[in-house]
């Protein structure tokens, strides 16, 4: 993690792998698969999002073989009770504002695994989003009134990253309701 307590790209493919593992066991294939097709979808194509291996996973005790079979095989994995606290771990790190294209990343795995944390934990997270949109709103607010009176495309521009903010803000809002 970042010093910050924010979440490395190799850790947000980590948390996405472990988090599919937490839904059931699912073949080596099905978890690669599904990493590639999250993140991509999200954040396209990235070079900083290829993930460790799902074999540093068994290695490091976070995954297990549900079914151990020949070898060879591509027999389903599970994720073990070591697995279940480091993706509780990553999954309560915090989001780093701006709304980058990592960090949509992170809030879509937060928005897709929530469900899997106490009602606690999950009000916790749904509070830290609302206070990273509010920096967020905060910082775009300073700079459109900075830049009020300048001609050209920036302020419309703001406007619109501004008017997207305060609906995000006011969407995790009504979800802490």
């Amino acid at each position: 993690m970042y010093r910050d307590n924010t979440l490395l790209p190799s850790e947000a493919i980590r948390l996405l792998a472990l988090g599919i593992l937490a839904g059931g066991p699912r073949s080596y294939s099905d978890v690669a698969t599904e990493v590639r097709h999250f993140s991509g979808r999200i954040v396209g194509p990235s070079l900083d999002l290829v993930g460790t291996p799902l074999e540093l996973l068994k290695v490091e005790g976070l995954t297990t073989d549900a079914a151990p079979g020949p070898e060879g095989e591509d027999n389903p994995l599970a994720i073990t009770d070591a697995g279940l606290a480091e993706m509780r771990r990553l999954l309560t790190s915090g989001v780093r504002a701006p709304v980058t294209e990592l960090n949509k990343l992170i809030i879509a795995l937060k928005m897709r695994f929530l469900h899997l944390l106490s009602p606690e934990e999950q009000r916790l997270q749904l509070e830290l989003l609302v206070e990273m949109s509010e920096r967020e709103l905060a910082r775009l607010t300073d700079l459109s009134s900075h830049h009020a009176d300048e001609v050209g495309l920036l302020a419309p521009w703001l406007a619109q990253e501004i008017a997207q903010t305060a609906e995000r803000l006011a969407w995790y809002r009504d979800k802490l309701d």
